[in-house]
This record gives structure tokens, C-alpha cells and sequence, in this order.
């Protein structure tokens, strides 16, 4: 340990993410570094408010734009051991964190299937939509899996349970719930858990994806950016936009990081 450390330290030694006009990491610090803007508008514009006719003042009329994922409806099912009937009921939040926290770890440089030391999993899940818009449409689909099943594929507290089963991660394993704060909570009960020595690798993350995209315009209406337009920290900035995404670091102790 060099005299400037105090053995708190931390390293970052894999990530991986899906980002909105982003399929990778990679495309996303391109999209960061030409400041190329990520929301886009939908088709067909709406007032942000239902017409009243007892409103003497029409409703204003708002921009619907979101940062919309690709892709969010492609899954390599067989990859990951699940069938093309297990992988349709599944919220989207799950398979593709499922992914990206694969993808994390070989980033990392470790295989999980033959990796024997403690790995956590905590992860930040946004609010799921998929069982309101696309499953209870379908009461077929849920009948075939059974309510209990279907149910664990898209509640948010079986997502770090099933990456953990999934990839063979044997540390702890912790969905946390801290609306727009969580993924920092899971980056920071993930140093916790290690510098506690309960795991020896740790996955933090925060997922967010709500499905129809179409649907991320917010309410209410005091918040959402009239223009569709999201300008942090700026003096024109009028309103926030929703979005969706995921995030997956590897973190380590830094000197069994520098060890390895």
C-alpha cells in the first residue's frame, strides 16, 4: 500500500451499459464527447393535460421526447438458459440487466461460470411497466407461466437474484430502492460489502426501462420540459425528460485489483 492510500480505496476494474442512441459503452462516450443530443420526440405530439371545457385557458401543449433505447425487444434467450416462453414474460429491465452485467464481468476479465470467490450483485431497478402494458393484456401468456412465475420475471426484487443465479455469483445479492438516488446507493452498499469483506467482487447498477417507450413523458405537468428539450444546471433549462437506461460497474479492492 503506497503511503497516499488508507486500504478504503476502490477500483473500477469493468463496465458495460445500454444508453439511449447507445448500444455500448464506446457509443455512448462518442455520443458524450460530439455532444450530440439523446432525446427525440414521438409521433404525434398531445396536449400535456386532457381538454376541459370548463377551462377557460387552453391546455398547454408539450413536446412528448424521451431517450429511448434500441433494441430493448432482442434477448439471446438460449445464451442464458431460457426458453422463448420464459424469455416473452420477462420484463425487459431483467434480460437486459441480465446482459450487461455478463458483459461487465468479461470486461473485467472473469468468467462467472468457473469463478469461485464471492461476487455481489446490487442493483438500483426502476419502476416496471411491462407487467401493465404487455403481460396483463396477455392473460394467455400469464397462464402459461403460471402467476408466481410470471411475477418473479418482473418484479424489481428478483432482478439481482436472478443475475446472481444466473451467472453463478455466489456474494450478496440486493435490489435497492431509493427512487432517483439508488444506483448511487448500490455503487455504495457495493463498496460497503467489500471494504466489509462479505464479497469479493461486487456488480453495482441501475436500471431503468419502461415500456412503450412512447409512455416516458412525465407527470405532473409542472416538471416535464414544454420543449422537449433536458438542460441541466443551465439558466434555460425549463423542465426535465424521461428516459431510459442501464449502467453496470465491477468493482474491486483496489490493491487485490492491482494484485490480480
Amino acid at each position: 500500500m503506497s503511503p497516499d492510500q488508507n486500504g478504503l480505496e476502490i477500483a473500477v476494474i469493468g463496465l458495460s451499459g445500454r444508453f439511449p442512441g447507445s448500444n455500448t459503452i464506446d457509443d455512448f462516450w462518442k455520443n458524450l464527447q460530439s455532444g450530440t443530443e439523446l432525446i427525440s420526440p414521438f409521433p404525434n405530439p398531445q396536449p400535456s393535460t386532457p381538454p376541459d371545457s370548463t377551462n377557460p385557458h387552453p391546455p398547454t401543449p408539450i413536446i412528448r421526447a424521451g431517450a429511448t433505447l434500441n433494441h430493448v425487444d432482442q434477448f439471446d434467450a438460449a445464451f442464458f438458459g431460457f426458453n422463448p416462453r420464459e424469455a416473452e414474460a420477462m420484463d425487459p429491465q431483467h434480460r437486459l440487466f441480465l446482459e450487461c452485467a455478463w458483459e461487465a464481468l468479461e470486461t473485467a476479465g472473469y468468467r462467472s461460470e468457473t469463478e469461485e470467490r464471492p461476487i455481489g450483485v446490487f442493483a438500483g431497478v426502476g419502476m416496471g411497466t411491462y407487467l401493465l402494458y404487455n403481460l396483463s393484456p396477455n392473460p394467455g401468456l400469464i397462464e402459461s407461466r403460471g402467476f408466481l412465475q410470471t411475477l418473479v420475471g418482473v418484479d424489481k426484487d428478483y432482478l439481482p437474484t436472478r443475475v446472481s443465479y444466473k451467472l453463478n455469483l455466489k456474494g450478496p445479492s440486493i435490489s435497492v430502492g431509493t427512487a432517483c438516488s439508488s444506483s448511487l446507493v448500490a455503487v455504495h452498499l457495493a463498496c460497503q460489502s467489500l471494504l466489509s469483506g462479505e464479497c469479493d467482487m461486487a456488480l453495482a447498477a441501475g436500471v431503468a426501462v419502461k415500456v412503450p417507450q412512447s409512455e416516458l413523458t412525465l407527470s405532473p405537468d409542472e416538471i416535464v420540459s414544454p420543449d422537449g428539450h433536458c438542460r441541466a444546471f443551465a439558466c434555460k433549462a425549463n423542465g426535465t425528460v424521461g428516459g431510459n437506461g442501464i449502467g453496470v460497474v465491477v468493482l474491486k479492492r483496489l490493491d487485490d485489483a492491482i494484485a490480480d
